[in-house]
């Protein structure tokens, strides 16, 4: 497993995502008021970016068929998505949000 930079924290919104592509994997990062979390940004049920999502209380809403997901598990909360999507552990190093894969 290997640490890798997203952004520094004061890039970050609450409620809001940054992406970064790890070879060919796309994450979405979230600052939530709890701290930030990081998912596979593709929604489990068709092909839409979870980062261009509606996200509020700590979850996202997929932008092309209303899937919801909570975002620090990963857990389907809302059809048509049957299927999680896989969480990845985030930290701050130096004021820098890392995501590690």
């Amino acid at each position: 497993m290997t640490w890798h930079d997203v952004a520094s924290i004061a890039e970050f919104a609450v409620d809001e995502s940054k992406v970064v592509k790890v070879g060919e994997i796309r994450i979405a990062v979230f600052q939530l008021v709890d701290g930030f979390f990081a998912i596979n940004d593709i929604c489990t049920h068709e092909y839409a970016l979870l980062s261009e999502g509606y996200c509020e209380d700590g979850k996202v809403e997929c932008p092309l068929h209303q899937a919801c997901f909570d975002i620090r598990t990963g857990k389907v909360l809302d059809q048509p998505a049957e299927v999680d999507v896989v969480t990845y552990p985030t930290r701050i190093d130096r004021g820098i949000v890392q995501v590690e894969l």
